[in-house]
């Protein structure tokens, strides 16, 4: 991994699409600022915002905006967050049910400083979207809880119709790039969810160091916890302070690992350079 201060000049391929200045995107945004509602488009710097909001869909995080671990890739704000908003979960149906949303994918910030995580809060909304007259379909793209299996174990009984967690990176990068969060808990995390018969799925990030090795080692690892959906995409440095690009992979390197991925035995894997955790989402749903 190159840690340098240099920083890679982008490929012509490699062009952030601009955010559309249409009737949609902006109904969102005002929406959403009128409920103080956190999106991860927002906080993570989601190269596909502008696609999605003009699209009316939208990644929800909930357990308010502040992060509690400092993860090397990671745009999203660190430090001591606010209290929890125990009316955070109905102002998020509210938007919903405005939105007449389908397809609902919610994540949050990872909150070490509370027993259960927000696992609480994470069963409630989901409890509270099932409530809705003509219900989304719903995704969880949850943390790894600190390991506490009984708040994981809060977020399955509630039955979203998907639980994701990602890996991220590699075995091998997973210290560098994650710190706290271990990988083998995650893949632990995965095959719970999975034994629990929902359906499972994870991401990585390309750029980072890693190897084809590493990248089809990943593959195994989640399609021995039963995890068949993946998503591979590039990583894109958020801010200065965050681990530089170490490669930008080619669109045909993208494709070759959907190729490989197939063969192997995935249902469904969205991989090109913008794909993210919840880019066309809807559609894994069949998968």
């Amino acid at each position: 991994m190159k840690n340098s201060d240099a920083i890679l000049r982008k490929p012509s391929w490699l062009k952030i699409k601009k955010i559309p200045k249409a009737q949609h995107y902006s109904y969102l945004k005002e929406l959403l600022n009128k409920g103080n509602i956190h999106t991860i488009c927002e906080s993570g710097n989601c190269p596909n915002i502008g696609e999605c909001w003009n699209a009316k869909t939208a990644t929800f995080m909930i357990l308010g905006e502040i992060c509690t671990r400092s993860c090397q890739f990671c745009g999203v704000t660190k430090g001591v967050p606010l209290p929890i908003d125990y009316n955070e979960p109905d102002k998020i149906v509210k938007v919903v049910s405005e939105l007449n949303l389908k397809h609902c994918v919610l994540t949050s910030v990872t909150r070490d400083d509370i027993p259960d995580g927000g696992a609480e809060i994470w069963s409630k909304v989901i409890n509270l979207l099932k409530q809705i007259q003509s219900p989304p379909k719903i995704e969880a793209l949850i943390p790894d809880f600190n390991g506490n299996f009984n708040a994981l174990l809060k977020v399955i009984e509630s039955k979203p119709d998907i639980i994701s967690h990602n890996l991220e990176t590699t075995k091998q990068l997973s210290p560098i790039i994650r710190k706290k969060a271990k990988y083998s808990l995650s893949l632990n995390l995965l095959n719970e969810i999975s034994k629990n018969k929902i359906v499972s799925k994870s991401g990585i990030m390309l750029g980072l160091g890693e190897t084809k090795y590493d990248v089809l080692q990943v593959m195994d690892d989640l399609l021995n916890v039963n995890c068949k959906i993946m998503t591979i995409g590039q990583y894109l440095q958020p801010a200065k302070n965050n681990i530089p690009v170490s490669r930008y992979v080619p669109p045909e390197e993208f494709e070759e690992y959907k190729t490989i991925g197939l063969q192997k035995g995935f249902k469904f894997i969205e991989s090109a350079p913008f794909v993210r955790s919840s880019y066309h989402a809807a559609k894994h749903i069949i998968a």
